[in-house]
């Protein structure tokens, strides 16, 4: 068996399933001028070389919705792995139920909290969509 290599490169992001105490869980719309504008995700972002995922989760945390977050708080829950045009993403998706501070849009994103069964209400990215069932199974 002959496997053919990918000329595509390897992204990694990391996603927070963000649950409040009602099990909601925090979507972002993605904004005008990004890619896959106007779609729905978990909130995160790409990790930097040589940053671990948690860091790097607890920085974009803190970014885009203006909470921190402490490591111990963060759960590994699935990944999502999943070829675009360009390139390849692979996602770990966390889940935190403890932070401090108050979550608000900091980069002018729409947000929402929603309950893991009307996740698909929304749409969202197509590497997103096949965390939601993770989701529904958790809460």
């Amino acid at each position: 068996m002959t496997l053919e290599p990918t000329a595509k490169r390897l992204v990694l992001v990391v996603a927070c399933a963000l649950l409040d105490a009602d099990n909601r869980v925090l979507i972002c719309q993605r904004p005008e001028g990004k890619s896959l504008a106007g779609l729905w995700e978990f909130p995160g972002g790409k990790v930097e070389p040589g940053e671990a995922p948690e860091d790097a989760l607890i920085r974009e945390m803190e970014e885009e919705v203006g909470i921190t977050i402490r490591k111990p708080c963060l759960a590994p829950l699935t990944f999502a792995s999943f070829a675009y045009e360009t390139f390849h993403l692979l996602m770990p998706l966390y889940v935190c139920r403890r932070w401090e501070g108050r979550v608000t849009a900091r980069e002018g994103q729409a947000i929402a909290w929603v309950r893991p069964n009307r996740l698909r209400d929304y749409p969202m990215p197509p590497a997103d969509e096949p965390l939601i069932p993770h989701l529904i199974d958790l809460v």
